[in-house]
């Protein structure tokens, strides 16, 4: 499978601090190795995979291709994303 970080990820990922962001790096590669995550509620077509306690990477599969929409270092920060939803 192939990987492909959208734009307002690659922001979100600048803003992370780097022991983080190399943790998230190396989820986003298991990513395009095998599925894995939990759905989100509310009909969202979008996973949600943890690389902390809080960080989150939230993404979708559209045929062989891996889409990392989110990268949300804290639970507040996914739980904003998550409630707008509603």
């Amino acid at each position: 499978m192939q990987t492909k970080i959208l734009e307002t990820a690659e922001k979100e990922l600048e803003k992370i601090a780097n022991p983080l962001n190399k943790q998230f790096g190396s989820r986003i590669e298991k990513l395009a190795s095998k599925e894995t995550g939990k759905h989100l509620g509310h009909g969202l077509p979008y996973i949600t995979e943890n690389v902390t306690k809080q960080a989150r990477i939230i993404y979708y599969i559209e045929e062989e291709t891996v889409y990392i929409l989110h990268c949300f270092a804290t639970h507040k920060e996914y739980e904003r994303w998550y409630k707008s939803f509603k």
